[in-house]
């Protein structure tokens, strides 16, 4: 194997079976790890993918890998060696480009901004333990923290992705018409078919809203960067004792607007079990976190006007972000053999999209 490359494994994990799937991945890429000794989590926050965190609590191996592994510091382990094991959700090969998805792991990886990535199998990738804590919706709003994640955020948007499949031009358009084409006309469940028939209009009132909206987000001239582009709180890792946050979870990382990233991050404090957009955060907090991210990202001190246009910006793109996500639900309500309710987060998005438009769209700017 050339130096760089990933360990591909050819293997199907069965997601109803997936701790005995771990372990035959650990035979790969740990074979010195004794099975007796491998204690596994299965962790219960995402809703798209199954992540299992591998512990391997026998101190006294020795091996040449070890530089890899990373050490863990959470009080909820005693290990020096861990490995994550993420099981993608059925179907979900539909929404996301696998290749690409691990091409943006070693691409952040070299940057220092993404996990060390171990191995890939048919249905899933092993990368390293990062050891801190998810955030919540109050986490995210400590300043000790969302500063971190505004400087992280800024660093990524600076990345540049030179290799021959990146396309510079931004995500949104494509990745919305990509999932507007995978909601099914007719449901599986009629069940589910007549609960979202209540909610949502046709795909092509969603398609001719979508347009509309994007062609005024167009004129805001948000500038096109590498984007995370699902930077919800259980996808940043907080360590306290480090200084540090991690993004994790690079499914949708492209080229984007900018505006849309953060603004989505944003909608993102409203949580994920009991969503509750009065926390979206306040003018003054927003205002505050897009100074840093700005001075940050230019390198130098802006002014008011800088924050105000950004501010103008990631509120009307957020608009974009609740459309996405709950066309993104109606596909997952469809496929996902997850215990979620895809139909009611649906709603609450589609809700959210509709009770803010007016609001966000009539903000403006002066230059």
């Amino acid at each position: 194997m050339m130096a760089g490359e990933v360990t591909r494994i050819d293997l199907t994990v069965d997601e109803n079976d997936v701790i005995r799937g771990a372990g035959e991945v650990l035979k790969v890429i740990r074979p010195h790890w004794q099975s007796s000794s491998v204690r596994f989590k299965l962790f219960t926050d995402g809703i798209t993918n199954k992540l299992v965190g591998c512990f391997n609590q026998n101190n006294n191996t020795n091996d040449d890998d070890d530089d890899d592994d990373n050490a863990d510091d959470d009080a909820d382990t005693t290990s020096s060696d861990v490995v994550l094991i993420r099981v993608y959700g059925n179907k979900t090969d539909l929404l996301i480009d696998r290749k690409k998805e691990t091409d943006n792991i070693r691409l952040l990886h070299r940057y220092g901004y993404a996990p060390t990535l171990y191995a890939t199998f048919r249905n899933g990738l092993a990368y390293e333990y990062v050891p801190g804590v998810t955030l919540t919706p109050e986490s995210c709003r400590e300043e000790s923290v969302w500063r971190l994640v505004a400087k992280r955020m800024a660093q990524m948007h600076k990345v540049c992705d030179d290799s021959t499949s990146a396309s510079r031009e931004p995500m949104l358009p494509g990745k919305i018409d990509q999932f507007l084409k995978l909601v099914p006309p007719v449901f599986s469940d009629p069940v589910k078919h007549s609960r979202i028939s209540q909610i949502f209009p046709s795909t092509d009132v969603l398609r001719r809203d979508f347009e509309d909206l994007y062609e005024r987000l167009c004129r805001l001239n948000s500038p096109t960067v590498f984007c995370h582009n699902d930077l919800l709180l259980g996808n940043v890792i907080y360590c306290a004792e480090r200084e540090r946050v991690t993004f994790i979870d690079y499914e949708y990382a492209a080229y984007n607007h900018q505006a849309f990233d953060i603004g989505n991050h944003f909608t993102e404090f409203a949580g994920i079990d009991e969503i509750d957009y009065d926390r979206y955060p306040s003018r003054d907090f927003q205002l505050q976190w897009l100074r840093v991210y700005l001075e940050e990202f230019s390198g130098e001190e802006c002014t008011d006007s800088d924050v105000q246009r950004l501010y103008v910006q990631v509120n009307q793109f957020a608009l974009a972000s609740h459309l996405m996500w709950a066309v993104w639900a109606l596909i997952q309500a469809e496929h996902s053999t997850i215990e979620f309710d895809f139909i009611q987060f649906g709603e609450t998005r589609y809700c959210e999209y509709l009770r803010r438009r007016e609001q966000f769209l009539s903000l403006t700017y002066q230059n």
